[in-house]
């Protein structure tokens, strides 16, 4: 008889990604923010197949986008056999309800998306409780009434008993969880605070920044440690803290994780204990990716997520990385003028901003001297503030 064999890898899942185009949007933001999808469905490890866009005044109610449109995106599943379908915001749970409906095939959203890859990434015992969390308080509004065979409120014979569907028994039971999840998370934060108290004798710097900018791999050169960097999106979602000492001063530098656009709100709420690190830091060095055509909006992405923390009054370092991969960018006639070289653009940053900055390459080791002198200087700043009558600076 002969032998059958049969392939046990595991199949790549192919996506179609999903997109309203509303009025207070333009088509390259959009655009934009498709990318960005695409690059977390990447992350995620699925294979982008095809990307639908819709211009709607704003998102239909009961489907997302309009009923045409979802036809044509149920067509293309049917025919390429498509695993799952990725919109590119929030769905509300009756429109997740009808889309799954329609499209018979897993439906995420940008948050759910984003959750699943932090559940991924997470290593620590608080990084796990905090994405479980997040992903509870996500799942609680979304249940589906998938367990009617078992409910035992109707009438008759064995079928009298407490009146509680299933459904509602579920609710119960994540309500529960997420409140044993609220303790525990509770304890790991007291845990943290008392190492935090410990190394309060130091100033602490934290990095800061968008997604995937090189938080990660200026880390490793600065404190010569092995933090994981990868070219994904969150590579890094448990910070980590590391002893530095630069010339004579030693001072701790805390990698944290990046923050994103559309950033889901019950992560940022749950991950809000991990940023105490960003919080509590005496000077933030805010790391931009300047070789991506939207650094601009990721540094206002970044400011707004220090603000909600609390944390926006820090002393902030900015620093520009990537500047070995940065293009020159085309001016506009019709808009106000753009810097058209990294030179030109450094002037006008500095003319607009008045902030430290400095721009460098990790990955080249490009400028990294002057990146070191820029941190020493106002660390020794903030040291001496500190310590006065230390004998090891003088």
């Amino acid at each position: 008889m002969k032998q059958k064999f049969y392939d046990t890898a595991v199949k790549q899942e192919r996506a179609v990604l999903v997109g309203v185009i509303t009025a207070n949007e333009t088509d390259e933001r959009a655009k934009e923010y498709l990318e960005e999808l695409q690059f977390l469905v990447d992350t995620a490890g699925a294979e982008t197949v095809k990307i639908f866009t819709q211009k709607l005044q704003k998102p239909d109610r009961a489907t997302f986008v309009g009923s045409g449109r979802l036809e044509d995106i149920k067509a293309f599943v049917k025919e390429e056999e498509i695993d799952i379908v990725v919109f590119d915001d929030e769905l509300t749970p009756s429109q997740l309800r009808n889309i799954e409906r329609e499209l018979q095939v897993k439906i995420l959203d940008r948050n759910n998306l984003i959750l699943d890859i932090f559940a991924n990434r997470a290593q620590t015992a608080q990084a796990k409780t905090q994405v479980e969390l997040a992903q509870l308080q996500y799942l609680l509004p979304r249940l589906t009434r998938l367990w009617t065979h078992l409910e035992r409120q109707k009438g008759g014979i064995g079928m009298r008993g407490p009146g509680e569907s299933q459904i509602e028994t579920d609710r119960r039971l994540i309500l529960d969880k997420i409140s044993l999840l609220k303790e525990r998370l509770k304890l790991i934060d007291r845990q943290n605070e008392t190492q935090r108290k410990n190394r309060t004798q130091m100033v602490r710097a934290a990095l800061v920044g968008y997604t995937n900018v090189g938080k990660s791999t200026i880390m490793n050169m600065i404190s010569k440690s092995d933090v994981f960097a990868e070219n994904k999106l969150f590579a890094t979602l448990d910070t980590t803290v590391r002893k530095v000492v630069i010339e004579n001063v030693p001072f701790l530098l805390s990698d944290t994780v990046g923050f994103i656009r559309k950033l889901p709100h019950d992560l940022v709420e749950c991950f809000k204990s991990t940023l105490d690190e960003v919080r509590e830091a005496d000077l933030l060095i805010h790391v931009v990716d300047v070789s991506h055509p939207s650094f601009e909006d990721h540094i206002r992405a970044v400011n707004d997520t220090l603000k909600e923390i609390g944390a926006s009054d820090k002393q902030i370092i900015t620093v520009f990385n990537k500047i070995d991969a940065y293009k020159p960018v085309q001016m506009n006639p019709d808009e106000e003028a753009e810097p058209v070289t990294l030179e030109d653009f450094k002037h006008s940053w500095m003319a607009k901003n008045n902030s430290p900055a400095i721009f460098i390459s990790a990955t080249k080791k490009e400028n990294i001297d002057e990146f070191r002198n820029l941190i020493y200087k106002y660390v020794m700043e903030l040291h001496v503030d500190r310590y006065p009558y230390d004998n090891l600076l003088y």
